[in-house]
């Protein structure tokens, strides 16, 4: 005969690991390294400050 099973663990076990699999696909998906992070915070700035020197006119005054 076979033992016992404790459906309880047995669901509980299933939930972590649905959990887990789903943490690790959002990791992947919105997870960035420190480096990568500032690396785009820098390029966004240099490129901010580039097109901000191009413009024909400031934006908050008239004409």
């Amino acid at each position: 005969m076979n033992d016992p099973v404790n459906l309880n663990k047995v669901r509980k076990a299933r939930e972590k690991a649905a959990k887990e699999k789903r943490a690790q696909e959002n990791r992947a998906k919105f997870g960035q390294s420190k480096a990568a992070r500032s690396l785009e915070k820098s390029r966004s700035s240099k490129l901010k400050k580039l097109t901000d020197g191009h413009r024909l006119q400031d934006p908050g005054k008239d004409g």
